[in-house]
């Protein structure tokens, strides 16, 4: 930003105090060069009540009745119950997929009857059959990765209610509908 006095037209009230020109009155009046920033800043903080959000407001500390500003404390680990949690999780979406793979396998021997052919390919494995069914065996571990790498410094519920609902909709309803289950 050039200095102020070097405009080509200046005009009455240039030099008001409430005007905002982004350097200081005194600086303008003494034509110095702009001031060093204050190298230790305060640090922002919120009072009780607020919830800062976006980019960097894990950084945002809290203003206390008192007026004293504490700084906000690393993310609490996992407790050994979410731990176990966690494990259990893992195990059902494993099981999941390997659900998918038998289902999967499962269906490919039911759907000649379904879908006629001409006999040069198996109906099951060609085109986009082949598609959907790698991508609902990789869907569960998808989830799991998706879930935990997205919600990493999310709140800890949004993480175990986004883990609980995958479970219930990846259920490999081929498996159940035509495996073990449903012979």
């Amino acid at each position: 930003m050039t200095d102020r006095r070097d405009d080509a037209l200046s005009w009455d009230g240039d030099d008001d105090p409430t005007l905002d020109t982004g350097i200081p009155a005194d600086v303008l009046a003494t034509g110095d060069s702009e001031p060093e920033p204050d190298p230790d800043p305060a640090p922002p903080a919120l009072p009780g009540g607020f919830t800062a959000v976006g980019k960097d407001s894990d950084t945002v500390g809290r203003v206390e009745a008192d007026g004293s500003v504490t700084m906000p404390t690393d993310p609490v680990p996992l407790g050994n119950a979410g731990l176990i949690t966690l494990g259990i999780l893992g195990g059902i979406y494993a099981l999941w997929t390997i659900g998918w793979i038998i289902g999967g396998l499962r269906v490919h021997s039911v759907a000649g009857f379904l879908v006629s052919s001409d006999g040069s390919a198996s109906p099951l494995w060609t085109g986009g059959n082949l598609v959907a069914v790698w991508l609902a065996v990789l869907a569960p571990a998808i989830w799991f990765g998706t879930v935990l790498w997205l919600t990493r410094g999310a709140r800890p519920w949004l993480k175990w209610i986004l883990l609980f609902v995958g479970a219930v909709l990846l259920v490999p309803w081929p498996f159940i509908m035509v495996g073990a289950v449903g012979a």
